[in-house]
C-alpha cells in the first residue's frame, strides 16, 4: 500500500496541519522553544510512518512512533497548562492524537 493511503499516514498529516495552525499563535517566548519542538516531533512521526510502510520489519520504528505521539501530547497538554492553546483546541487536539495513536497501536499488533 501506497503510503500516503494509509489511514494513519492520512490522520498524523491532518494531526501536522492542525499544529502548524496553532504554534503560530503561541507567545513568542513559546513559539521558537516548544512550538519548534512540537512541529519537529510531528514532522519525524510522519517521516516514521513513511519509513515504517517501507520496510519489511516495522516493529522497532512503529515503537519510535508511539513515543512520539507520548512527547506530542505532552508538549500539547504543557501548552493548554501555559495558557498557550484553548481548552476546546486542546480536546480536538487530543482526539487526533488518540486516533494516531490507536492506529500506531493496532498496526504494530498486526505487524
Amino acid at each position: 500500500m501506497n503510503y500516503n493511503e494509509l489511514p494513519v499516514y492520512k490522520a498524523t498529516y491532518d494531526l501536522l496541519l492542525e499544529v502548524f495552525k496553532f504554534t503560530k499563535n503561541f507567545n513568542k517566548e513559546y513559539k521558537y522553544t516548544v512550538g519548534e519542538s512540537i512541529k519537529n516531533e510531528t514532522l519525524d512521526l510522519i517521516t516514521l510512518i513513511y519509513r515504517a510502510n517501507n520496510k519489511r520489519n516495522k516493529i522497532e520504528i512503529i515503537k519510535e512512533a508511539r513515543e512520539k505521539i507520548e512527547v506530542i501530547r505532552l508538549y500539547i497538554r504543557l501548552m493548554k497548562d501555559l495558557h498557550q492553546i484553548s481548552i476546546k483546541r486542546f480536546v480536538q487536539v487530543n482526539i487526533q492524537i488518540e486516533n494516531v495513536s490507536k492506529q500506531l497501536t493496532g498496526w504494530q499488533k498486526y505487524s
